[in-house]
Formats: structure tokens, C-alpha cells, sequence
């Protein structure tokens, strides 16, 4: 759908298809993060149809192995791959980032973007990715959460609005704590979570007939509005996304 790739060019400055709301300059972030290079072996959880994963390979030279649950997004994946020549620096599995399919210490990096707020087994997959992590790993992972210390209300209004599981009651320190991780850098991303949602927002208005078509009349109107509710709670101090940088050891 070339009107939708177009707005996600102009939202996340990549057009991949991807679901999480990693920019272009974040995803460079994780490149430099994680010291991605030619012959680092990077896991993507949650890797959809290939963004920023096959990105940072392209960026890098790093092999990197995409996982995920969908098949049709994990084709795009493959498809994607192939256009941009890089299909030997690129694995595809499908599986679920609770129970990973791979030997335990296989990977020195990870990623996930956008993927914890969505999923209720958060410390499941976080275990997971230590267990599969070599004992001097890096993770990198973004997440969209309640901001702290609200009130019951404003907390109920996170979790209306926010993504599905956005939830993590005792907040991601303890998670990562108690599933083995420590925490090395940690970044305040909601001034450009909320940008990114601005320019979602501005591009459904410009573009309404190819949307439309697209998408169908409802379906832009139930997804501006959601988008409209989420920046009016960013504006209020009730919902945050947040980048966590962690070490292994």
C-alpha cells in the first residue's frame, strides 16, 4: 500500500513496514549502542517485517537473526532481505520470544522495539533472552509505559489508551534485575515518541482519499483518534517511552 509506506517514511524515516516506533536516528542509536560490526551476532524479538533489524545489518555488516510469530510479516521479511542484497547476513525464524528456539549463549546482542509493552509475559521473555545471551551480551529495547507516580486514574487512562500490555507492575528495573540483566544506559525518548505521533497524525489528515482506500474510512478514523488520545496523555505526563541499553553480566 504505497499512501501507508509513504506515511511510515515520514513518521520513522524507513518504510519496512515496522510496528514499533523506532525512528531512523534511534535505530542508528542501536547500531551504536550494541558496537554492532561484520561478524556480530544480533537478535531481533518481535522483528516483524524486518525494521530496524535489517536495517542495522545493512548499517553495520552484523548477522542478525529475525523472530517473530507471523509468517506474512516474516515473508516481507525475506523479500526485504533479498531487494537490499544482504540475504546472507540475514536468518529468519518463527518463534515466540517466551520460549526462544535457539541454544542457550548463541547471540551477543539483542534487540526489541516496542515489543514488552505488547506482550503480558514480560519477565518470561527477558529470562529468555539471557539464557540465549553470551555472558558479555548487550540488549537493547524500547518500551511504552505509565509514566510514574500517578494517580489511580490517570494510571487506568495509561492502560486504556496505551498499547495492550503496557503494564509492568514494580517497573522494568526489577524485571531486569530479576531476570539476570544489568542496566548500563537508560533514556527518556517521549519528546520524539510523541513527534513521531504528531507526524502520524498530520499525515492522516493530509493524505484522507489514499487512506482511506487503503485502509478503509473507519479504520483511519479509529486509528487517528487512538493516535489523538495517546499524544493527549503524553501532553498530560501520564505515558512515556523509554530505551533500556543492558548488559548481560
Amino acid at each position: 500500500m504505497p499512501a501507508v509506506r509513504e506515511l511510515e517514511r515520514n513518521v520513522l524515516g524507513c518504510d519496512y513496514g515496522g510496528t514499533s516506533w523506532t525512528t531512523r536516528a534511534q535505530a542508528e542509536h542501536i547500531a551504536e549502542s550494541l558496537t554492532l560490526q561484520p561478524g556480530v551476532q544480533l537478535l531481533e524479538v518481535g522483528a516483524g517485517s524486518g525494521w530496524p533489524g535489517l536495517f542495522l545489518a545493512s548499517l553495520t555488516g552484523c548477522e542478525v537473526t529475525l523472530l517473530d510469530i507471523p509468517l506474512n510479516a516474516l515473508r516481507q521479511a525475506v523479500e526485504r532481505a533479498v531487494e537490499d542484497q544482504i540475504s546472507g547476513q540475514v536468518r529468519v525464524v518463527a518463534g515466540s520470544g517466551t520460549a526462544l528456539p535457539f541454544a542457550s549463549a548463541s547471540f551477543e546482542r539483542l534487540s526489541h522495539s516496542d515489543v514488552l509493552c505488547c506482550l503480558p509475559d514480560k519477565l518470561e521473555l527477558l529470562r529468555e533472552c539471557h539464557r540465549v545471551a553470551t555472558s558479555d551480551a548487550r540488549m537493547h529495547f524500547s518500551v511504552i509505559q505509565p509514566a510514574p507516580k500517578l494517580s489511580s486514574s490517570d494510571y487506568q487512562e495509561a492502560l486504556d489508551v496505551g498499547p495492550p500490555f503496557i503494564d509492568a507492575p514494580g517497573g522494568y528495573e526489577s524485571l531486569l534485575r530479576e531476570s539476570g540483566w544489568r542496566i548500563l544506559d537508560r533514556i527518556d525518548v517521549t519528546s520524539e515518541y510523541q513527534q513521531s505521533l504528531q507526524k502520524l497524525v498530520d499525515g492522516m489528515k493530509s493524505n484522507i482519499p489514499a487512506l482511506q482506500e487503503a485502509l478503509g474510512a473507519d479504520e483511519l478514523a479509529s486509528q487517528r483518534q487512538h493516535r489523538e488520545e495517546q499524544i493527549a496523555l503524553i501532553e498530560r505526563g501520564i505515558l512515556q517511552r523509554e530505551v533500556f541499553v543492558t548488559s548481560a553480566n
